[in-house]
């Protein structure tokens, strides 16, 4: 009788269906962008840009809440549009960035708010400062790029944060404290 049950239960675990393993992607640079946007003396909005960082996407799609990002580029890779401006942000009164500084995220948990959305908590470290943030997140397109015939995926997110958090707050409050950040990114089906 044990033998028969044993047979039974091995014969219904070969026959049960295998459940996906998360899928590996790695971040186009070429098509992803990081957007942040500071009050300036309370007369302009001030923009700025990381772009070509580099990264990888576990990404489940039967559950989107076992996925997970982990992102990294330098933080002399800003771009400010002004080189003066760009200089000052690497000075001593904010960065003091040297050439191997990094900004790096990696995210610890996902909570699915809907069909395409998530909110995605993880730590940010920049400035030698690791704190938790939450990207409001949005999948735009999962499915088989057009051109290149891959598996493809596509997010937008957005969160906030205090500068002063990260030991860059110089000049605040008259230099917004806040700083917006808008993600636009795309990741294909690692090789």
């Amino acid at each position: 009788m044990k033998n028969i049950l044993s047979t039974t239960a091995a014969l219904m675990l070969l026959g049960a269906p295998v459940l996906a393993a998360p899928a590996a992607y790695t971040l186009d640079s070429s098509h992803s962008q990081i957007v942040f946007t500071y009050n300036h003396l309370g007369f302009s909005t001030t923009y700025g840009m990381f772009s070509g960082f580099e990264g990888d996407i576990s990404f489940d799609a039967e559950d989107p809440a076992a996925s997970s990002v982990n992102v990294s580029f330098p933080v002399r890779s800003m771009m400010t549009g002004w080189e003066e401006r760009f200089e000052h942000f690497m000075s001593d009164d904010f960065f003091g960035a040297g050439e191997d500084d990094m900004v790096t995220f990696t995210s610890t948990g996902i909570e699915v708010t809907g069909e395409n959305t998530a909110l995605i908590t993880g730590d940010l470290t920049m400035n030698d400062v690791t704190k938790e943030v939450v990207l409001d997140t949005t999948l735009n397109q999962a499915g088989q790029h057009p051109m290149n015939e891959t598996a493809w995926l596509g997010f937008d997110a957005t969160t906030s944060v205090l500068r002063s958090d990260f030991n860059v707050g110089a000049f605040a409050p008259f230099v917004g404290d806040e700083v917006t950040i808008m993600i636009s990114l795309e990741a294909a089906a690692a090789e």
